[in-house]
């Protein structure tokens, strides 16, 4: 097992935690469903995927989860109010475009939020454009920026700011340290790797 495989295992953890036997689960970026077909067998959630990549799509289908093909937006705007229990973006936001207007689909559709991202404002993050001046090459960041996704990374500070602004309501939230796999209690916004958050309207 690789390294970003054992830290997506935890990623995982932490999210089935929040989610409750039975629940009706929406996940946008769903990639091959590896995080709903985990949900369906611990917690017997009802699994639903995204996703605008068709062969990440079949993937899902094989592994025996619903998904989607096509743009999140277009698909979020069919289902009704309060559709689901909870509404997935882990490691997706930032690949979104109108993120802004995603999340607050995502918090219309669904009862609860649950935001997962790589935090840009992470020490090594920060030590690696001061003394190179790029972005590190690593398991988080696999490719150079012309071979990545369009993609807007940003920091835990200004996460937590635009739920302030859009008053969205943190339920819960951990931070993890570089590792992924312990808690990080102090400084997370410069000493955490990714941050995981539970969200309400």
């Amino acid at each position: 097992m690789n390294t970003n495989t054992k830290k997506r295992n935890v990623d995982f953890q932490f999210i089935a935690e929040w989610v409750k036997e039975e629940d009706r689960i929406l996940d946008l970026g769903c990639g091959r469903g590896v995080l709903l077909e985990y949900l369906k067998q611990t917690k017997s959630a009802y699994a639903v995927g995204v996703d605008i990549e068709f062969e990440k799509v079949l993937s899902c289908i094989k592994r025996g989860v619903i998904a989607y093909h096509g743009d999140v937006k277009r698909i979020l705007s069919r289902f009704e109010t309060n559709s689901f229990d909870r509404v997935i973006l882990s490691r997706s936001v930032d690949l979104i475009n109108q993120p802004d207007a995603i999340l607050g689909e995502a918090l219309r559709v669904g009862k609860r939020a649950t935001v997962g991202f790589v935090n840009h404002g992470f020490w090594k993050n920060r030590f690696n454009y001061f003394v190179h001046g790029r972005q590190a090459i690593n398991e988080v960041y696999p490719k150079t920026w012309y071979e990545s996704h369009p993609s807007n990374p940003f920091s835990i500070h200004e996460f937590e700011n635009f739920c302030a602004v859009r008053k969205i309501s943190i339920m819960d939230r951990v931070y993890l340290r570089g590792d992924w796999r312990k808690t990080c209690q102090y400084f997370p916004n410069l000493m955490s790797g990714y941050a995981i958050y539970d969200l309400s309207k």
